[in-house]
C-alpha cells in the first residue's frame, strides 16, 4: 500500500509528518511526503489563517485527480477547528491535533479490511495536557528539525492556535538529547522548534539555554525557529554567545511596530522593550540575523498606526521581514471585539512593506563579508545553502573550489553581492 503524507502549515506539522512516515516505513508501508498517485493520503492540517484552512480542504480535491478512490487520514489545526468541513468531503478519518502517530493504526485496520474502522469517523479529541513523546522523525536533509515543546499560553487576541494545539508543553531533555544523538552522524545542523519554543521548561522552570548548552556538545549547528520578547535577557544572549555551535539568527517575532496595536493583539511587551532586546543581541552577535512577523491591517488599524510599524522596522533594521494580512479567525478574542478592515487596506499595506522588506535584505546582505555556509543542495548550476546568520548563498558550480562533494558540508565563503533571494558567494 503507498501512503502519501500531505503537510501544511509549520515546521511542528511537517516534523510531526515525518515522524509519521518513519513509522509508516517501519510497518512496511511505502510511505513518501511526495505530492504523487497513492492509495491512502494523510493530509495534515493547518488553521493559522482562513487561507490555509481553505488550502487544507482543498488538498483532498487536488489529490482525487491522482487517485479518485484514495481514502483520506485528516489530522492537524483545522480538523482539529472543524472536523466536519473534512467529513462532508467524504474522509475516511478525521483525528485533531492529539495522537497523529496513531494515525498509523487505522491505517492498519484499513489494509485489513477491518470495517471497524468506520463505524467512527471523527476521531477528534481534545488538545493533551502533557506532552505526547511518540514522535521520531527520519531527516532526509542535513538540517534536522526537532521538536521540543507544543502548546502556547500567551492567547494573542489574533490567535487561534492556544484553542486547537491546548497549553503548553515541553518535551523531556533526554528525549530531545535522545533523538539528536541518533541523528548526530548525519546531519551537521538543528534546528529547535515547537509551537512557542521561548516557553520550553523543565521542571516549570524556563530552560532552552539548558538544552542548547548540553546539545553544543554534538558539535552541530544550532537554531532556533522563532523567540518572543520574553525571553531576550542578558543572561540567555551572553550564555548563547559562550556556545561554540550557536547560529546567530534570531527570528523574534514583533507583530506591530505601534504600541496601541501591540495592546490590542494582546502582546505584552512595547517597541520600547523590543527594541532593548534588539540592541542587547546586537552588543553580543553585531552581524545576528535578526528577522521578524508582522501583521498589516489589524481590526482599528489606522494609517498612523501602521506608519508607526513601518518607521519602526525600518529603525530596527531587520534582516527580513515575514509579512501576513490580518486573517480574521472565529472564536478569538479580536474576531468579538473589533472591526475587520477592508481587503484593499490590508494589500496597499502588505505591498508598502514589501518594498522596506526588499530594501532591509539588501542592506543586510552589503554588512556580510563573509560567512561560513552549510550547502544543503544544488539549483540551477549553484550551490545553496545558508550561512549561520541565514543569508541564502548562491555558490556558481563552476567555481574552481566546488563540486558535488561539498553538498551536505560547511565551506568558508566570500560574499559577493546580492543574488536572487540571498547573495552570490565564492568559496575562500
Amino acid at each position: 500500500m503507498k501512503i502519501c503524507v500531505m503537510t501544511l502549515g509549520c515546521k511542528v506539522n511537517k516534523y510531526e509528518s515525518d515522524a509519521l512516515i518513519y513509522n509508516l516505513k517501519l510497518k512496511g508501508y511505502q510511505a513518501t511526503d511526495k505530492f504523487e498517485s497513492a492509495d491512502v493520503y494523510v493530509i495534515n492540517t493547518c488553521a493559522v489563517t482562513a487561507e490555509a484552512e481553505r488550502k487544507s480542504r482543498q488538498m483532498i480535491a487536488r489529490c482525487k485527480k491522482y487517485n479518485e478512490n484514495a481514502k483520506f487520514f485528516i489530522c492537524g489545526c483545522a480538523s482539529q477547528k472543524n472536523s466536519g468541513q473534512f467529513l462532508e468531503k467524504d474522509a475516511t478519518f478525521v483525528s485533531g491535533v492529539a495522537g497523529k502517530i496513531k494515525i498509523s493504526e487505522y491505517i492498519d485496520k484499513l489494509a485489513k479490511h477491518d470495517r471497524r474502522l468506520l463505524k467512527k469517523r471523527d476521531r477528534t479529541e481534545k488538545p493533551p495536557k502533557d506532552y505526547e513523546d511518540d514522535l521520531f522523525a527520519e531527516q532526509s536533509r542535513t538540517r534536522a528539525y526537532i521538536k521540543i515543546q507544543d502548546g502556547c499560553d500567551n492567547f494573542c487576541s489574533y490567535c487561534i492556535i492556544p484553542y486547537l494545539r491546548g497549553r503548553s508543553r515541553s518535551r523531556a531533555i533526554f528525549s530531545i538529547i535522545n533523538e539528536v544523538s541518533k541523528l548526530s552522524k548525519d546531519i551537521k545542523e538543528v534546528v529547535l522548534t515547537g509551537i512557542n519554543v521561548t516557553d520550553y521548561k523543565i521542571d516549570g522552570k524556563p530552560s532552552l539555554l539548558s538544552i542548547l548548552t548540553e546539545l553544543d556538545t554534538f558539535g552541530l549547528r544550532l537554531r532556533l525557529s522563532s523567540m518572543e520578547d520574553s525571553l531576550i535577557s542578558e543572561e540567555f544572549v551572553e550564555g548563547l554567545s559562550r556556545l561554540d555551535n550557536f547560529c546567530p539568527h534570531f527570528h523574534l517575532s514583533l507583530q506591530s511596530g505601534s504600541d496601541s496595536v501591540l495592546k490590542r493583539m494582546n502582546r505584552h511587551y512595547t517597541t520600547k522593550m523590543f527594541k532593548q532586546s534588539v540592541d542587547l543581541i546586537r552588543k553580543y552577535f553585531p552581524l545576528a540575523g535578526i528577522t521578524t512577523d508582522i501583521i498589516v491591517g489589524f481590526p482599528n488599524e489606522s494609517d498612523e498606526e501602521f506608519r508607526q510599524t513601518y518607521e519602526f522596522a525600518k529603525e530596527v533594521g531587520f534582516s527580513q521581514l515575514h509579512i501576513f494580512p490580518y486573517s480574521n479567525r472565529e472564536g478569538t478574542v479580536a474576531s468579538k471585539l473589533y472591526r475587520d478592515l477592508p481587503k484593499s487596506i490590508k494589500q496597499k499595506r502588505f505591498e508598502e512593506l514589501d518594498k522596506l522588506n526588499t530594501q532591509l535584505k539588501l542592506d543586510f546582505i552589503k554588512k556580510n563579508k563573509t560567512g561560513s555556509v552549510l550547502i544543503e543542495e544544488q539549483i540551477d548550476g549553484y550551490y545553496v545553502g545558508y550561512t549561520k546568520n541565514y543569508i541564502r548563498c548562491y555558490i556558481p558550480a563552476n567555481d574552481k573550489k566546488a563540486s558535488d562533494g561539498i553538498i551536505d558540508g560547511i565551506v568558508e565563503v566570500k560574499i559577493k553581492e546580492p543574488f536572487r533571494d540571498g547573495a552570490l558567494a565564492k568559496i575562500k
